[in-house]
């Protein structure tokens, strides 16, 4: 039955080649006897006789044959058919005899009619046994293979083999590839592909549209407009001014630094520049602006005056910190303030509020305090009277003089000065009269003595 099989199968295959080959269609081909030695082929269609196969070592079967589409595929070696070396007086070019034809001459009679007779048992043994590569006719047995192809007016098997790998591609990237790949790789070359790139785009274009000046010229006419318009809105006028905390002086300095008048546009008002031109008046503290419902309000903290500052040029009023609020014209307006004289005595304010604290029980005596050297204090009492106070804690030295004032009444007595620069030591300078009416005692008392 396996012989059977395959005898019809080749001969389908043997039809087909007929159609297709004017050689194997000859009539000299059909009368090939069944069984002794076969018809004599031209000996260029065959391999030598030493590489024609035997009946021990070849085995071929039919490649799969679709009746619809007479394609013939190349042959494949097969356990279940083979070739016998026919009789043994065949000559050195005589073809092999299959062994089917001598076992089977009842298919070889047939053959007319065999393709009609291919089953698909067949046709699908043949396919499986095509796809045995290890046992093919091609690698087993290359020059009967070469024949059979040129025979069959088929591709050589060899050739097809030997141009397959040629035609593969290298997987590998390109070195350029392999270069472009590293570079996208690495950050910067990806922000300025991703980031650079469209930015120079753009900035480009609008360099190249702004490079007309009609263009150029009628877009900021555009903008003029349209800023024009929104700043006009009555939702952005201004047309009072209210101002609290102020004196009267510093409220007229005030509105006459507004930049325009009212009413006007808040795009118009600076409040920036506002704010310091007010705090650059030597009355204001601080100051806090705001427009409100078409209302700029102004909130001013002035300087609050501690005590009067005597100098070359006149008087001036001071604050806690020694920074001038105003000029005075005379001592009578402000006397409830005290008085400080003297070079650098605007530096030490804080110093000489203190020894006025202090002084308290002698104010209606107290002219002022005069600042000697830039480093300490002379207190000047009424009668061209001076308690020098050292440099270094004033305050505790003028403790001392009240406390004696208090004890022995120091300050009704008849002095110039009461030098308190050295702690350990007071001394008092009497006035020339007070000096001569103490040695006429002194006098008086050495004569009751003796």
């Amino acid at each position: 039955m396996r012989s059977l099989g395959s005898a019809r199968v080749l001969t389908d295959r043997l039809h087909a080649a007929e159609r297709h080959d004017p050689i194997m269609s000859a009539p000299r081909w059909r009368e090939m006897p069944r069984q002794g030695a076969p018809a004599q082929m031209p000996p260029e269609h065959f391999s030598p006789p030493h590489q024609r196969a035997t009946a021990e070592d070849l085995h071929l079967h039919a490649p799969a044959f679709d009746p619809q589409t007479p394609e013939v595929l190349p042959f494949h070696a097969a356990p279940d058919t083979d070739f016998a070396a026919g009789d043994a007086g065949a000559g050195p070019g005589a073809w092999p005899q299959p062994r089917w034809l001598v076992e089977a001459p009842d298919a070889a009679a047939n053959l007319e009619d065999a393709p009609a007779r291919a089953s698909a048992e067949a046709v699908t043994r043949a396919a499986a046994a095509r796809r045995r590569d290890d046992n093919s006719l091609a690698r087993r047995h290359p020059a009967l293979a070469r024949a059979i192809a040129r025979r069959l007016g088929l591709p050589d098997p060899e050739a097809q083999g030997a141009a397959a790998p040629a035609a593969r591609r290298d997987p590998a990237p390109s070195r350029l590839a392999y270069r472009l790949q590293r570079l996208w790789l690495t950050p910067v070359f990806r922000s300025l592909t991703r980031i650079g790139v469209p930015v120079f785009v753009v900035v480009l274009g609008l360099g190249l549209w702004l490079g007309d000046e009609g263009r150029r010229a009628d877009l900021v006419g555009r903008y003029e407009a349209l800023r024009e318009a929104i700043e006009a809105r009555p939702e952005f006028r201004v047309e009072r001014m209210r101002i609290t905390g102020a004196s009267a002086p510093v409220d007229g300095a005030i509105r006459a630094m507004l930049p325009v008048a009212l009413p006007a546009s808040s795009f118009d008002i600076d409040l920036a520049d506002l704010r310091a031109q007010i705090v650059r008046l030597d009355a204001v503290s601080s100051v806090d602006l705001a427009i409100r419902n078409g209302t700029i309000e102004i909130a001013v903290r002035e300087r609050v005056p501690a005590i009067l500052w005597r100098h070359a040029g006149g008087l001036e009023m001071l604050d806690a910190t020694g920074h001038r609020v105003a000029t005075l014209v005379g001592r009578s307006n402000r006397p409830d303030l005290g008085l400080i004289a003297g070079q650098g005595a605007q530096e030490a304010v804080p110093e000489a509020l203190r020894l006025l604290s202090v002084a308290a029980p002698i104010l209606p005596q107290l002219r002022g305090l005069v600042r000697v050297g830039e480093r300490r204090w002379d207190m000047v009492l009424t009668g061209d009277r001076r308690l020098l106070l050292p440099a270094e804690n004033p305050v505790a030295a003028l403790r001392r003089v009240l406390a004696l004032d208090k004890a022995e009444d120091l300050l009704a007595r008849d002095f110039v000065q009461v030098d308190m620069r050295l702690a350990e030591r007071p001394t008092v300078r009497l006035t020339e009269a007070a000096q001569g009416e103490y040695r006429r005692i002194k006098a008086l008392e050495m004569q009751v003595t003796h």
